[in-house]
């Protein structure tokens, strides 16, 4: 599902399109590891809302040649590209996990274009020490202390396995909230995320790893104080993947950001919340 637009350099950027084809455009900012195909299960709920929702697999991933050296504001710029090649003038953002970073960076390089932000279990700026620590070893630190990007991409393949094997058969099970697992129970979520799931691992794990090495000197190459757009940060408070002292960093540092914690979700079951927030945030333009 979606299809291959270019980039300027002749790279392939996969897209897939979700919920009403003539509603209010949002560009949709996967997690890491994650693809285009991510907001598949909120197709109907997007519908409902009035929301076309496009999302866009960063290089690496699904359908995107892999960027070796890749930022967050390139891979920012690229979504810019897709709006552009979409005729889309104006246009809210949503960013899952390492997601949020681009979902952000769009709002602050296109402060005129963005009508909105929710950043949902989001990751916040990587240089800031006291969330920095709350990361995986395994999953992170490994790939930000890698002296080199096959290095760092050979962490990635112990950490998820070559083809994220290590995310199947309960392997997910250490970090998942008691409400992420009735989730992961319910074939309404489960059925579209496992048939996205080989997109995620389409280029082995070498997304993962440009994932980690644009987010490890933190938010370098974007300024957050030009965001001047509504923005939601959205978290479970028993995320453990994404510390809750992150999300409380990145709404502390967005100008007129609300901070939204709720009660004994996790990192997955959260992302059931993104369509009603994106259309109360969109609701303040």
């Amino acid at each position: 599902m979606g299809r291959v637009l270019r980039a300027g350099d002749g790279r392939s950027i996969g897209i897939a399109e979700f919920g009403a084809p003539d509603g209010t455009a949002v560009l949709w900012c996967h997690g890491g590891p994650g693809s285009r195909l991510e907001p598949a299960w909120l197709d109907a709920a997007a519908a409902d809302a009035g929301l076309r929702v496009i999302g866009v697999d960063r290089p690496g991933y699904g359908l995107s040649t892999p960027r070796p050296g890749r930022t967050i504001v390139s891979v920012a710029t690229d979504m810019l590209d897709v709006a552009d090649q979409l005729s889309l003038e104006h246009f809210a953002t949503v960013g899952v996990s390492t997601g949020g970073a681009y979902a952000l960076a769009l709002a602050a390089l296109a402060p005129a274009r963005v009508l909105g932000v929710v950043a949902c279990c989001s990751m916040t700026d990587m240089s800031w020490a006291p969330g920095r620590a709350t990361m995986s070893p395994p999953h992170a630190h490994a790939l930000w202390d890698a002296p080199d990007r096959d290095s760092a991409i050979a962490a990635a393949a112990d950490a998820y396995g070559e083809h994220g094997s290590k995310m199947l058969g309960g392997g997910m099970a250490p970090v998942l909230a008691e409400l992420d697992r009735e989730l992961f129970a319910d074939p309404a979520w489960m059925g579209p995320t496992m048939d996205g799931f080989p997109q995620m691992f389409a280029f082995g794990p070498v997304g993962y790893a440009d994932d980690r090495i644009a987010d490890g000197p933190g938010w370098i190459d974007f300024d957050v104080a030009r965001i001047g757009c509504p923005v939601i940060v959205l978290h479970g408070t028993e995320d453990k993947l994404v510390d809750v002292v992150q999300p409380r960093h990145t709404a502390a540092i967005v100008p007129g950001a609300e901070l939204v914690l709720l009660e004994g979700h996790g990192h997955f079951s959260i992302e059931a919340f993104v369509i009603p927030y994106l259309t109360n945030v969109l609701s303040r333009t």
